[in-house]
């Protein structure tokens, strides 16, 4: 994967302005319209392709608060938060946890933790996504997204689970029974008595 910083020639720092002069330069440099009968034409619509591509990624990943890259020389590269959101979605969880654990912990922000509660619920792992799904709300209480999330798996806890009517994951303990439980320790203890509750048992 590409730094889009460096596909642009911008620092990861830049301001938004800046990035979209360095974008605009770039569209002129490379537009494939000055290349129409010139060997470079090819070159110049992937080179443009690229621009593209890399623009879009940092103008959409900073307004979500997704895109985090670190100074050169520090041995971190960049790790695109949209990429790992299409590992979760596609299913492959391991490799983005792997991504989301080579942040170092001072990049870790709203989007982090709240990918990395995706990836804890996913794999079914309800209380560490419930924590890191509060972080995530903590960090930034606007995102209606994280919020959601954190709402849905409050309604979870409360006993509210999709095709669980019995009850949530958090407050369970082992005196809540079924219906049917029930009934059968009802039944030992009233034959434990010398009566029968359930004739058939």
């Amino acid at each position: 994967m590409n730094d889009p910083y460096k596909v642009l020639g911008v620092s990861p720092n830049a301001t938004e302005d800046e990035i979209k002069a360095a974008y605009k330069e770039l569209v002129k440099k490379y537009h494939p319209d000055q290349y129409q009968d010139s060997p470079l034409k090819n070159v110049a619509e992937e080179k443009m392709a690229e621009v593209n591509t890399a623009y879009d990624e940092i103008i959409n990943s900073r307004r979500s608060g997704g895109y985090s890259y670190s100074n050169a020389g520090s041995g971190y590269s960049g790790v695109s938060y949209n990429e790992i959101r299409r590992y979760i979605q596609s299913g492959d969880v391991t490799r983005a946890d792997n991504m989301l654990d080579s942040v170092p912990q001072n990049e870790r922000n709203a989007e982090w933790y709240f990918l990395k509660g995706s990836v804890c619920y996913t794999r079914g792992w309800l209380n560490e996504a419930y924590q890191y799904f509060s972080t995530a709300v903590s960090m930034a209480p606007a995102n209606m997204e994280y919020r959601s999330a954190l709402n849905q798996m409050d309604q979870q806890r409360n006993g509210y689970m999709r095709g669980n009517p019995m009850g949530g994951y958090a407050n369970s303990t082992g005196n809540q029974m079924d219906c049917c439980t029930s009934l059968c320790c009802a039944d030992c203890c009233c034959e434990m008595m010398g009566g029968d509750l359930i004739p058939c048992c």
